[in-house]
C-alpha cells in the first residue's frame, strides 16, 4: 500500500514508518519538523514538509500523493503544556486533524488509523481499561485527542471512511535506528536514561503513598515496536473505532527505575516529590478487542526487554539526534 504518515519524524511515527517499509509498504511523511526530527525519517521513505493547520498544503500534498490510507501521528502530547496552553493543543490537534481527514475526504481516500491514546479515558473507574469505559479527559491533550476520535467517528457513519483509533499506554523502547527524544523530555524511562548519562542528576517520583504495592504509580509500558505492528495490522481489512493498546501488565515507578538500574549498572539516584494533580494510581490496558479483531499480540512485554532497548539507543545516541 502506499501510506501517508503524519508525524513521521516523531517517535512513534518514525519506529512505524521504518516497519511499514520493512513490510514493503511505500511511505511518505509528512511532518513539519517542529517537534520530530529530520533524521528520525528513514531514508527508504519519500518527505513532505508541511503543516496540518495549514489546510492548503495537506490538500495539496494529499491530492499529489493519493495514498491508499492514512497513518496520523503528528499532534502535541504534553500534558502539563496543555494545562498552561489549551488553545494550541486545540488549534493543533483538532484543527489540525480536521484538515487531515477533510483532506482525504476531498481525494476520497477512505482509510486512516489515528494515534489517539488513553488520555481520553481521564481516571478511569475499573481497571483493566476496556474500550467502552467513559471517556471523561482531565486534560486539554486528551480532550483534544476525544475530539477527533468523535470528528472520525462522523466521517465513518455519514461518509464510509474506515477510520480506527488506537488508544494507547506509555509508549517505550527503540529499535536500532529510531528511539525517544523529546524537548522538553517527560517520559520517565529516557529521563532514567538522562540519568544514566549523567545528563541529568536524579529522577523525581511524583509520589509514594497511593494505593499500590509500593506507593508508586502503577502504569502499562509498551514496546514500541509493538505499537507499530498494531498500526500495521489496522490497515488491514475495514475495521474501525476504537482498540486499546497495552500489555495487561502494570510496573510501578519504582519497579521501572530498580530495573534500570540493573540493565545500566547505574545507581539511578531517586527522589520523591509531591503528587501531580490527576495522576491516577492505575493506568493498565485490557487489550482483549485488539487481539480477538485485528490479530494483535505484543512481544516485547518483559520490562528489561524494553529498558534494555531504550538503553542501547540512548548510548549510541546520548544528545539523541544532535549531532
Amino acid at each position: 500500500m502506499k501510506v501517508l504518515v503524519t508525524g513521521g519524524a516523531g517517535y512513534i511515527g518514525s519506529v512505524t514508518t521504518e516497519l511499514l517499509l520493512d513490510d514493503g509498504h511505500e511511505v511518505v511523511v509528512f511532518d513539519n519538523l517542529e517537534r520530530g526530527h529530520r533524521e528520525a525519517v528513514d531514508k527508504r521513505a519519500s518527505f513532505r514538509k508541511g503543516d496540518l493547520r495549514d489546510k492548503d498544503r495537506i490538500s495539496r500534498v494529499m491530492a499529489d500523493i493519493k495514498p491508499d490510507a492514512v497513518m496520523h501521528f503528528a499532534a502535541y502530547a504534553l500534558v502539563p503544556e496543555s494545562m498552561e496552553k489549551p488553545e494550541i493543543y486545540f488549534r493543533n490537534n483538532v484543527v489540525g486533524g480536521t484538515n487531515l481527514v477533510e483532506s482525504m475526504f476531498e481525494e476520497d481516500v477512505g482509510k486512516i488509523v489515528f494515534s489517539s491514546t488513553c488520555a481520553t479515558y481521564g481516571q478511569p473507574e475499573s481497571v483493566p481499561i476496556t474500550e467502552d469505559v467513559a471517556q471523561k479527559p482531565t486534560n486539554p491533550y486528551g480532550e483534544s485527542k476525544l475530539m477527533l476520535e468523535q470528528t472520525l467517528k462522523w466521517y465513518h457513519d455519514l461518509h464510509g471512511m474506515t477510520t480506527v483509533f488506537l488508544r494507547y499506554f506509555n509508549a517505550c523502547g527503540a529499535t536500532e535506528k529510531f528511539g525517544e527524544d523529546h524537548d522538553p523530555e517527560t517520559h520517565i524511562i529516557p529521563i532514567i536514561m538522562q540519568v544514566a548519562l549523567g545528563k541529568r542528576k536524579q529522577v523525581k517520583i511524583y509520589g509514594d503513598d497511593y494505593k499500590t504495592p509500593d506507593g508508586t504509580c502503577l502504569r502499562d509500558y509498551i514496546h514500541i515496536v509493538d505499537l507499530a505492528r498494531a498500526h500495521i495490522l489496522a490497515l488491514k481489512g475495514n475495521n474501525s473505532g476504537p482498540f486499546n493498546l497495552g500489555t495487561g501488565n502494570g510496573y510501578s515507578v519504582m519497579e521501572v527505575i530498580e530495573t534500570a538500574r540493573e540493565v545500566t549498572g547505574h545507581p539511578i539516584p531517586a527522589e520523591i516529590a509531591p503528587r501531580r494533580p490527576g495522576d491516577p494510581p492505575r493506568l493498565v490496558a485490557s487489550s482483549e478487542k485488539a487481539k480477538k479483531i485485528l490479530k494483535w499480540k505484543p512481544q516485547y512485554g518483559d520490562l528489561d526487554f524494553i529498558i534494555q532497548s531504550a538503553w542501547n539507543w540512548h548510548q549510541i545516541h546520548p544528545r539523541g539526534y544532535s549531532k
